[in-house]
């Protein structure tokens, strides 16, 4: 949890310098950092100095204010930007769309400093009168700032899930608690949640109890009882915590879970059995005698159904597909072979490629693909034509040093805003793994958008687009393009579409996932790793490819070594 405290305190100093229009790679330092402190794995209160420093990002200065927020709770730089700059200044840097530059200049110009005095300015067209804002403008700040209410109202999953597994952390380790899960749409592992659901069994319920409410990042208790305390985190998100009996764990497991569409689906079905399912159990109605209730396989069998993975409880085809047998075998963690968007110092990574495969090979894959970004993304460190080819070389090299494993050479290819791509066909043939992406231009008309995309995907060369929607959860919608347009294309001329499992991204989302496997489209599950800790975010890919009925065979890489370059027409 202090990890994202110390992200998010970070993350507050980059807005508050780039409002005071401060040196920018000081402003992109702070950035970095909070991404990798987010992505670290351990909890920096257990890292030694020299292990702090060993944080991509960073340095002495940093590492100090780590220390200090460790030490104190707080920063002391961060406190004095906040004497300096207006708190409603950083809600509107919030809203998508809206940049340091233009909340600076109307909160100068026409003294706004709060997002409903910027909605209503926005409404009464008073912002056009501000060089280079046109009615345009106003119209994507007003969709900004709906996109900003409704990301208050939920919780993407990458930022949600954290805090709900350092709460599971911290509970783990009293002896007063048997059993312990997540439950509702974080357990279906949906894109965005409203709220935090876990279930406990204990010997001591108010022990767990009493120990949940102190937590550290706890803001506000709204309810504090034996069996069910509600609190609200300084993240801003709801936690419930219910303590079950241990005869009834499965069966209020499944009913917290939901889907609420689901639960419906099955309760409807016991009835026509004469039972009853609640999360107390499974009843017979004429005697009211529970025959099931301690697992969810229990409940499942109860009413003639095999168990059936909480990510597909959605009341979209699972329940007839359990009963006719034809439940699909989800894809799991497991059968992830490689990962094939990876980005190294040559780019805007943070290790070598040497480090990054190394660090593959640790977690039991058998090959990654490098793919640092093309010249046109000036921002990210691209790639000139020389360069990648040096790169390449490097590749070579080190493929000779390991065992088992491989490293593709490859490119993340932008696709420039009309149509082509940033390098030339002679460089992408000599390269193994070509993914193409778009980085700019997100509001061109559809038209535009969608013939972007698909001459990337008449290209020979290119094998896969990433990120194909371009959205950041709770931060920028998705661009609008014709995906059924797109998906026809790729499957025409048999590309495959990512999954980026970056957890802000989940991108493709499920929907169109499973449009994808219905037209026979391969998928390739993605990281878009720019420093090692974020290899685990693999975990949000598999689960967006289960949540839209995937198998390891509509995966390309589930493929082993061997197969893959085959596919890839490497001997």
């Amino acid at each position: 949890m202090i990890n994202q405290e110390i992200a998010r305190a970070f993350s507050e100093i980059a807005d508050m310098l780039e409002l005071k229009g401060e040196n920018p790679f000081r402003i992109r330092a702070y950035r970095r950092a909070a991404q990798n402190l987010e992505a670290l794995s351990k909890d920096v209160t257990e890292l030694t100095e020299d292990e702090l420093l060993k944080i991509p990002g960073i340095g002495k200065d940093l590492a100090s204010k780590i220390r200090e927020y460790i030490d104190t709770g707080n920063i002391a730089q961060l406190n004095e930007l906040k004497k300096e700059i207006p708190q409603g200044l950083l809600e509107i840097l919030l809203v998508p769309g809206v940049g340091p530059k233009t909340a600076k200049t109307v909160y100068e110009k026409l003294g706004i400093s709060s997002v409903d005095e910027l909605e209503q300015a926005c409404r009464e067209g008073l912002l056009q009168g501000i060089p280079g804002i046109r009615k345009k403008t106003e119209d994507n700040i007003l969709k900004g700032i709906a996109m900003l209410k409704r990301g208050r109202e939920r919780m993407p999953l990458g930022k949600a899930r954290p805090l709900a597994e350092a709460i599971l952390e911290e509970l783990k380790g009293l002896r007063a608690v048997k059993k312990i899960e997540i439950a509702g749409s974080l357990r279906r592992w949906k894109e965005t949640v409203k709220d935090i659901d876990i279930l406990v069994t204990s010997s001591d319920p108010m022990k767990v109890m009493n120990t949940f409410v102190k937590l550290p990042n706890v803001e506000e208790v709204l309810l504090k009882g034996p069996t069910k305390s509600s609190v609200i985190l300084k993240e801003g998100i709801q936690v419930d915590l219910r303590v079950v009996e241990e005869d009834c764990f499965g069966a209020a497991l499944q009913y917290f879970t939901g889907s609420k569409a689901h639960n419906i689906k099955i309760r409807e079905m016991a009835m026509k059995l004469g039972l009853k399912i609640n999360e107390y159990g499974v009843f017979r109605e004429k005697d009211n005698k529970k025959i099931a209730g301690t697992t969810e396989e229990e409940v499942y069998k109860a009413i003639g159904l095999p168990f059936i993975p909480p990510e597909i409880r959605e009341d979209l085809g699972e329940v007839e597909a359990a009963l006719s047998g034809q439940l699909p075998r989800l894809v799991e963690l497991g059968d992830i072979k490689g990962d094939l968007h990876v980005h190294s110092r040559w780019s805007d990574g943070s290790h070598s490629i040497e480090e990054v495969a190394r660090a593959a090979q640790a977690l039991g894959y058998e090959y990654i693909a490098i793919t640092d970004h093309s010249k046109g993304l000036g921002v990210a460190g691209g790639l000139g034509e020389e360069d990648i080819l040096k790169e390449k070389k490097e590749v070579e090299e080190l493929n000779k040093k390991l065992k088992g494993f491989r490293v593709f050479m490859g490119v993340e290819v932008d696709i420039r805003s009309n149509g082509e791509l940033d390098f030339d066909e002679d460089i992408l043939k000599r390269l193994d793994f070509v993914v193409a992406s778009i980085h700019s231009g997100f509001r061109q008309s559809k038209r535009q958008l969608t013939d972007r995309l698909l001459s990337a995907i008449k290209c020979p060369y290119v094998r896969v687009i990433a990120h194909p929607t371009g959205r950041i959860l709770g931060e920028r919608e998705e661009y609008d393009v014709d995906m059924e347009e797109i998906m026809k294309a790729a499957k025409k001329y048999k590309k495959a579409l990512e999954i980026n499992a970056y957890p802000l991204r989940l991108d493709l989302s499920d929907r169109y996932v499973r449009m994808a496997k219905d037209m026979g489209i391969p998928i390739i599950i993605s990281t878009d790793t720019h420093m090692t800790e974020q290899f685990r975010f693999m975990q949000y890919g598999v689960a967006i490819a289960r949540r839209a009925w995937l198998e390891k065979e509509d995966i390309l890489n589930t493929r082993g070594l061997k197969e893959f370059m085959k596919y890839l027409g490497i001997k």
